[in-house]
């Protein structure tokens, strides 16, 4: 079943309903990360967005019967002001998110200029 949650996150920002991550190194667009019976979902940070996610999470606890607990779930941003983070905690009924957060025991997010930022090492220059 979670398999449908990825098509239905590709599916949406096929129809620019949600609009991905971009990795810079390769342009690679990003959207979802999933691992067992976890879901890490990436998104532009806009209403639109994030209403979007919202959207699909409860069609998606509808369809499969999984429920998708959103006061366990958390969100959080990247160079995104704090007010904006506080604005989707509003819409999605969740918590905020800080950063860097382990993943998989990888660290994801943090500051491009350390030693290690999403998950992999990087040279200083």
């Amino acid at each position: 079943m979670v398999e449908s949650l990825a098509g239905v996150s590709k599916e949406a920002v096929e129809l620019n309903l949600v609009e991905s991550l971009e990795i810079e190194i390769k342009k690679v667009n990003v959207n979802m990360l999933q691992f067992s019976d976890d879901s890490l979902l990436f998104c532009e940070a806009n209403t639109k967005s994030v209403f979007t996610i919202k959207v699909m999470l409860n069609c998606f606890d509808l369809a499969s019967g999984l429920k998708v607990n959103f006061l366990k779930s958390r969100i959080g941003g990247l160079g995104v002001d704090m007010f904006e983070i506080q604005r989707f905690v509003v819409l999605l009924n969740c918590d905020v998110m800080n950063t860097p957060f382990k993943y998989l025991e990888l660290l994801m997010g943090g500051c491009h200029k350390r030693s290690v930022f999403l998950g992999r090492r990087v040279r200083k220059d």
